[in-house]
């Protein structure tokens, strides 16, 4: 059973419940996502694996997960990014912010989402239980995806990308 951490608007630990349950009463918790760019600026996404318990299908960010009530973010970072993608990439943590989103399956999600940065030109090795196909996007081109087939992104990602602390890279 995979727990998560609930919180409260100051990210201060509140209790901790089964991951399902939190997502089905949109109860607030811990969370983060990872967004790996490589030298040209672009940002590595992935497609979700179609049998994943929301979401399924659809493309977001290079990795997101929760962390663990016994591990800190960077180690549950660094674990997720592995499992999920094949990657060893060095992040550093850029911002946070919170988010509700009604989900598939009648669930929601009511995220306090620790973003962290990486820089990767290492090509990922999908883990097919987690994602099912990646390719690599300016901000740009994909803000553009998204304002035609807004469907085709997760709900996060979506608020995600337009957060203003967020800014392309191009590393020489």
């Amino acid at each position: 059973m995979e727990e998560v951490i609930l919180v409260d608007e100051q990210d201060v630990p509140i209790g901790t419940m089964e991951k399902l349950q939190a997502h089905e009463l949109g109860l607030l918790h811990r969370a983060f996502s990872v967004l790996i760019f490589n030298s040209k600026g672009e940002l590595l996404l992935q497609q979700r694996a179609d049998d994943k318990y929301h979401s399924g299908g659809l493309w977001t960010n290079t990795c997101c997960s929760h962390p663990q009530p016994d591990e800190s973010m960077q180690e549950a970072v660094k674990r997720k990014l592995f499992q999920e993608m094949g990657l060893q990439s060095e992040t550093h943590f850029a911002f946070s912010f919170i988010y509700q989103a009604k989900l598939d399956n009648d669930l929601t999600e009511h995220e306090l989402d620790h973003v962290y940065i990486g820089y990767d030109d290492s090509l990922p090795l999908l883990n097919p239980k987690e994602a099912k196909e990646y390719k690599y996007l300016s901000i740009d081109s994909i803000k553009r995806e998204i304002k035609v087939s807004p469907h085709s992104y997760t709900e996060w990602f979506k608020i995600l990308i337009q957060h203003p602390s967020l800014r392309p890279v191009t590393i020489l």
